[in-house]
Formats: C-alpha cells, structure tokens, sequence
C-alpha cells in the first residue's frame, strides 16, 4: 500500500515512512516507499527532486504496479533497500511550492478563459513554460488586432487579480468514480493529478503577456510564484 501524501499537504516537506516495494527497470534499482511525498511528472507538472536516506532520488510513476517509484537521479547509484526498511524522505520545498503555485494559476487562468467563453484546449505548467491554451466556439473579433488581443488579455488579468483578491481556497475531492477534482471555491473545478498552494492568496507575481493566437488556438502564457512564506 502507498500513501499519495503529496495530495494530502503540499507543504509537506519530510516524513520518516518505510519501503513497500522494491523492483528494477532497465537493470537499475527502484524503490517504493508507503508514505510517498514524491509527485511524478504528469498533469503538465514537473516531477519533484527528493531524497531517500539522503540520496537523490527522481520519481516516476510505474504503470506496472501503479505506484510513484524512485530511481536514482542522474549518475548517482541507490544503495539495496529492504522491505520494510524504515527510511527517511524529503523533498526540495522551494521547488514544490513554485510548481504548485504555477499549477494553480493555471487552473486560475483557464477559470478566467471560460468566462471570456473560451474552451480549454491543452496546458504546461513548467517553469518558463507555462501556457494555457483555448479554442473559441465562436468567432471572437477582438482576437483580430493587437489592441483588441491586449484588451481581452486585461479581462483576463481583471479577473485572476479579483479572484486572487478574495483569496478562494483550493480544494479536491475524490469523485463517485474515483478521480481526483480540484476546485477553486465555486469558480472552477477540474479533474487534476496536480499539487495546489491552500488559497488563491498564496499566489504572488502573477504575469499575463499579451495572449497571442496561433493556428485557430489562443494561447495564454504566463508566470506565477507563491507568496512568501
């Protein structure tokens, strides 16, 4: 058994769990732990750098077993773990933190999107990469001048700044067939796999540069860091 405890505190930052699995791919060790602080790559969201006992570890999810297993990160080499070993685990926080507060906004900015009625197209929640990109059902014509993609950009703005204001709480649920939905109070939910910051107040340093529109999509891309701690 493995407990997803990313999705329970992101702000969780070391526990003392023990192993629950052990495996190899590719000729190279893995291990599982029971309590798992470690988000894997998906979702659009960059995997977590952590450690075990102290060594650096990179997490992947095992589509074999269904479990966040860990491998050695880089030229490292991970010692032989037990089952049942006791082991100490740790993430880098600072990290964590800018990508949950970048994984918010995004769901933000697509919340924002969707009152302009915009449809959700695809997402990148990476450093120095994050966008959100929509489709418009109907035809938009302030999408057709510069001005007008400036002024559609400040509703956009408009809205994330109002509902960062008012500091909505970021919640999840499991629903009736088991997916994880993040909701930001009453103003968006969404089926998510993603780490969140507690609030919308969390966020500091949200940027919209002038959306741009390439072949038929609208794309929004942006930057966002959490508040000081």
């Amino acid at each position: 058994m493995q407990v997803p405890a990313y999705y329970a505190d992101t702000y969780e930052e070391q526990a003392h769990t023990q192993v629950t699995a052990i495996g190899e791919r590719d000729g190279a060790p893995w291990v599982a732990v029971e309590r798992c602080l470690f988000h894997p790559q998906g979702g659009g969201q960059p995997a977590d750098r952590g450690w075990i006992d102290g060594h650096e570890i990179a997490p992947f999810r095992d589509h074999d077993s269904g479990l966040v297993v860990a491998m050695a990160s880089g030229e490292a080499t991970l010692p032989l773990f037990s089952l049942g070993q006791s082991v100490e685990v740790r993430i880098d926080l600072p990290s964590r933190i800018a990508h949950a507060a970048l994984h918010t906004a995004g769901h933000l900015i697509e919340a924002a999107g969707r009152a302009q009625g915009w449809v959700l197209a695809a997402n990148n929640h990476f450093p120095g990469q994050a966008r959100i990109e929509f489709t418009a059902p109907r035809p938009d014509a302030r999408l057709e001048t510069p001005e007008g993609r400036e002024d559609a950009t400040e509703a956009l703005r408009t809205e994330v700044a109002k509902a960062i204001a008012q500091d909505l709480p970021v919640t999840w649920e499991n629903d009736a067939e088991g997916r994880r939905i993040v909701h930001l109070a009453e103003l968006h939910s969404a089926p998510c796999g993603g780490t969140h910051v507690h609030s919308l107040g969390d966020l500091a340093d949200v940027v919209l540069p002038t959306l741009k529109v390439k072949k038929g999509r609208i794309r929004v891309s942006y930057s966002a860091a959490h508040r000081e701690r």
